[in-house]
């Protein structure tokens, strides 16, 4: 069994191997959302409707220095409080981080008046970015998620530090796993509103940036990049566990 696959679900004080929870049928209960790596730095698959702003977005990075951009994305249903939104927007605003935020359009009338063009020396915001491209560039310094498992998946496969901010489903236990398990970031604490104020996300970027964490984070950061990596290689444990599922399928 392989790192990932030994944190299988807990039950009656002990663990059942993730095989075991395939029910009376014995098949192979597998995700089909899996790391690839069908050439070394994909990092741009799937269907994609929206190069001009992939162009954007990388030619945008391509001009910040290493590890000085923080990226913002917060899911493709997530719904931000107009109050939340401002706090982040503020937040980014009195940093001293480039940073990229990606804010759907049914989102952006929430943003304050004028913060785009306020802060357009050191931020882009737009409606979609090429999120794979953008995590794996060398600019970015963290990432603030709400921990979708997607979005956890892909930032603990490059190596990206991460801020949480979740706001419902499995994305708390993912912040947890985050923060406490995996040692790869740290969740930002909503006050009794369940906000989280601007003071508190600027604190939580540069903890992870440059404070006494940043040398912990990065190293744990890296081992799950390593781990991830050899997951899917050749005779990986990912590798392996698609090979059952489409034998169980043929």
């Amino acid at each position: 069994m392989g790192y990932f696959e030994k944190y299988a679900v807990p039950v009656s004080g002990g663990r059942l191997d993730v095989k075991t929870m395939a029910g009376e049928n014995n098949r192979p209960n597998t995700s089909i959302h899996v790391l690839r790596s069908a050439t070394q730095d994909d990092t741009d698959y799937g269907i994609n409707l929206c190069k001009p702003h992939s162009t954007v977005c990388m030619n945008w990075l391509n001009a910040k220095p290493s590890g000085s951009v923080v990226y913002l994305s917060f899911g493709s249903m997530a719904e931000v409080e107009p109050e939340q939104m401002e706090e982040i927007a503020w937040g980014l605003n009195q940093s001293n981080y480039n940073f990229l935020w990606v804010v759907r359009a049914t989102e952006e009338a929430k943003l304050p008046n004028n913060f785009i063009n306020d802060t357009a020396e050191k931020g882009l915001v737009v409606t979609w970015s090429p999120q794979l491209e953008v995590l794996a560039h060398e600019s970015i310094g963290c990432f603030v998620t709400h921990c979708g498992f997607n979005s956890i998946l892909e930032a603990l496969s490059l190596g990206v530090p991460m801020v949480g901010v979740p706001y419902w489903s499995d994305q708390a236990t993912n912040a947890k796993f985050m923060e406490d398990v995996w040692g790869i970031g740290i969740r930002a604490k909503m006050d009794d509103k369940g906000i989280v104020r601007r003071e508190v996300l600027e604190a939580c970027m540069k903890e992870v940036i440059e404070g006494e964490m940043k040398n912990e984070v990065k190293m744990n950061a890296m081992k799950w990049k390593k781990l991830a990596k050899e997951a899917v290689g050749d005779g990986g444990s990912s590798d392996k566990n698609i090979d059952e599922f489409v034998a169980e399928l043929a």
